[in-house]
């Protein structure tokens, strides 16, 4: 039983990390009104997010990676839990970005750190399912709680949103004090060597195209409540509702990337950066109502969430000697490129753009990480992906 609570705890910390990260984009209207700010610039909540995340991921590794996991990983859902209820509390649109960026701290460590614990709560042999149970709880939160803080924002407000999400890290703190082993301990890093390896062309070519690859996904994603409206005239009301239709498109991603990369990591990832640019160029053209936009959103999400486990195989192949650190950094190109997308999307609205071309912008950045990724395939020898350690963005 030991065994089973300890990982549930921490997929309750993954569903809450993930509804904190991906619910600002079905409350941008509501906080821009309330904050008086435009959409772009409440979608530099995003930005700061994701910056936060790409600085913290190894520098809070690094900190807390030699201590006992259990303590390090209450300390990190404490960041969570204070980050989010100085969101709440937040009196102006600066303040807020603040607070957002401090909830943001504990984003990748919390990943790396859990990781590691869940590979261990679980017998030999079993490390990659323990892994991904801990990752459903992401996967989770895009389907049900996103969806469900979305509409608690517009029914009573995005501060009592923050609030709710707040409430999940007491809850995933009381967890892991509960469930996880006391006499675990941290983890030794030979940094220098690890340092190393990630200064390579091939590891930093693997991790431009995590990059290109997030930062296409973001471009669109986040600001999708508003475009919605503007594209496909789908009412506020049901806008949660597509949102569980894109964390379903989630769900059947990770699942097909991860699956088609054991036969083949190129052909996955050629395939899917493909279909990630043709439904961003064809979504304008073709969701004009809520059906087809919600058909049209399970198949992006899908090519979406699809690249992340190939991806991240790419990454472990190309450091297998740094795979600590790797696995941790790459969490942060993710990010970066969740924040180069949400710039991206800003600066085609405040050019004078509309939704539909922030929907182009990012096909044009799946594109180039098409480009990107030919030039990384041919400076890399072929593998097998072999048992790497999973990640999310």
């Amino acid at each position: 039983m030991r065994t089973n609570t300890a990982l549930l705890s921490l997929s309750v910390g993954a569903f809450a990390i993930g509804a904190t990260e991906f619910s600002p984009m079905g409350m941008l209207p509501e906080i821009a009104g309330s904050l008086a700010v435009s959409i772009p610039a409440a979608g530099m909540l995003v930005v700061v997010y994701a910056l936060g995340v790409m600085l913290g991921a190894p520098v809070m590794t690094l900190l807390l990676i030699r201590r006992s996991p259990k303590a390090a990983l209450i300390f990190l859902m404490s960041i969570f839990t204070v980050g989010n209820v100085l969101s709440a509390l937040a009196p102006d649109y600066n303040t807020l970005l603040v607070a957002r960026f401090i909830t943001s701290l504990n984003h990748g460590a919390f990943f790396g750190i859990g990781a590691m614990v869940a590979t261990r709560v679980v017998a030999k042999g079993k490390e990659a399912g323990a892994i991904a149970g801990m990752f459903m709880g992401l996967t989770i939160a895009n389907i049900g709680g996103v969806p469900a803080i979305t509409k608690l924002s517009q029914m009573l407000g995005w501060r009592e949103s923050f609030f709710v999400v707040s409430l999940l890290g007491l809850l995933t703190m009381a967890a892991l004090l509960r469930s996880l082993p006391r006499n675990m301990q941290g983890q030794e890093l030979n940094l220098r060597r690890e340092l190393q390896v990630l200064t390579r062309p091939a590891v930093l070519l693997a991790m431009l195209c995590t990059v290109l690859g997030a930062s296409a996904m973001f471009t669109f994603y986040t600001y999708i409540a508003p475009a919605l409206t503007f594209i496909s005239s789908v009412p506020e009301t049901q806008i949660s509702i597509m949102l569980v239709l894109v964390g379903l498109g989630f769900t059947l991603g990770n699942y097909l990337g991860g699956v088609w990369a054991n036969r083949s990591v190129s052909r996955t990832l050629y395939g899917l950066f493909a279909l990630l640019a043709l439904t961003m160029v064809l979504f304008p053209l073709m969701a004009r109502d809520t059906v087809t936009a919600g058909i049209m959103l399970v198949i992006w999400g899908a090519a979406s969430f699809g690249i992340v486990p190939p991806l991240q195989v790419k990454v472990m192949q190309v450091a297998s000697e740094a795979q600590a650190l790797a696995s941790s950094v790459n969490i942060g190109a993710f990010n970066l490129g969740n924040a180069v997308g949400a710039a991206l999307g800003a600066s085609v609205l405040a050019n004078g753009g509309d939704y539909a071309g922030v929907s182009y912008a990012g096909a044009a950045v799946a594109a180039a990480g098409l480009v990107v990724l030919r030039i990384t395939l041919r400076r890399t020898k072929p593998q097998k992906s072999g048992s790497v350690q999973c990640t999310t963005i």
